[in-house]
């Protein structure tokens, strides 16, 4: 095996970030059913900045690994910086090759946060453009 394969086993038996906020500025679950994945993301927003969060969820080691990998990775970040992120950004988290039908699971962690920092938005009122946050999988 590996030591990115060791990455994403020690990530998904002991995930980064992982439980409840209790002063979350959102909430925001996503649920992948093709394998089960189901993911929730609390983030503390303040000025615009990522100031903590937290996930719970279960699913494969895929989905939990690129999850805490990318909470670890957000902290103190900008809702633009957070804008940018793709799918390479998680790809290189991980540094393993992921499948096409594994997408989804290394993708579940960052389009849940990203529509987090949506919804975020739109309940404090500022404008978005949904394409902003769109999350592209293939």
């Amino acid at each position: 095996m590996d030591m990115y394969a060791d990455i994403i086993l020690e990530h998904y038996k002991h995930p980064q970030n992982h439980g409840t906020l209790q002063n979350a500025s959102v909430t925001h679950e996503e649920y992948n059913p093709l394998c089960g994945d189901k993911i929730t993301i609390q983030l503390l927003i303040e000025n615009d900045k990522i100031k903590d969060v937290k996930f719970v969820g279960k699913g494969c080691a895929i989905s939990i690994a690129s999850t805490s990998m990318l909470t670890d990775a957000i902290k103190n970040q900008s809702i633009e910086e957070i804008k940018k992120l793709d799918k390479e950004y998680i790809l290189d988290l991980l540094g393993v090759d992921i499948n096409p039908a594994r997408m989804k699971c290394a993708t579940i962690g960052m389009k849940t946060l990203k529509l987090a920092v949506y919804h975020f938005l739109i309940n404090n009122h500022k404008k978005v453009s949904e394409k902003e946050f769109s999350v592209k999988e293939e």
